[in-house]
């Protein structure tokens, strides 16, 4: 039976789009773990040891004007259906971190499933890896908002920042404090 683990990172974000991967392992990765608990370097060494070693790996990017146009729960979701379409190969069945999705392949939603399935823990890694480099590219154009270092969270340096500057074309419209920074700028 061919499994696909598939998890996503950057829903809490203030900035930047929800990243999501589907991974089809090919045979067992030591150290994996959850994206959360492992250092910047050890995730990166294992995301090359993840795409190499792999039958399958698939990534969905939702932007912020997705999110902000639907909401991030289903932006959330199509960003996972989005990663599982971009396998070359079709599981049998998906294991999601989190809650079930309404698709054409059989599926279980996990809480916590990033911390127990292997092939959930590589997805975890695939999306965070890659969202972190999409955030860091972003820094560069913005660097006031410390996206290198924050990768779009709601840091104290990136909430400084946001009532100095005001938002940005990434940042998300319909979340705080971005929605009240938006209104206060339109009554003005």
């Amino acid at each position: 039976m061919i499994i696909a683990g598939v998890d996503e990172v950057g829903r809490g974000c203030l900035a930047g789009p929800v990243v999501a991967a589907a991974v089809i392992l090919d045979k067992p990765i030591k150290s994996l773990n959850d994206s959360k608990k492992l250092s910047k370097k050890k995730r990166e060494k294992l995301f090359s040891e993840i795409m190499n070693n792999s039958l399958s790996v698939g990534v969905g990017i939702k932007w912020n004007d997705h999110i902000d146009s639907c909401n991030i729960k289903i932006a959330t979701e199509d960003a996972m259906i989005e990663a599982i379409n971009a396998l070359n190969i079709k599981p049998d069945k998906v294991l999601i971190d989190g809650f079930p999705l309404n698709i054409d392949i059989r599926n279980e939603g996990i809480i916590k499933g990033d911390q127990k399935f292997e092939s959930i823990m590589a997805a975890s890694i695939i999306a965070k890896v890659t969202r972190d480099e999409l955030m860091r590219s972003f820094h560069y154009i913005y660097p006031e908002y410390d996206f290198k270092s924050n990768s779009g969270y709601g840091t104290k340096k990136h909430l400084i920042a946001l009532e100095k500057y005001s938002y940005t074309p990434i940042h998300r419209k319909t979340f705080k404090p971005i929605s009240t920074i938006i209104k206060n700028e339109q009554n003005n």
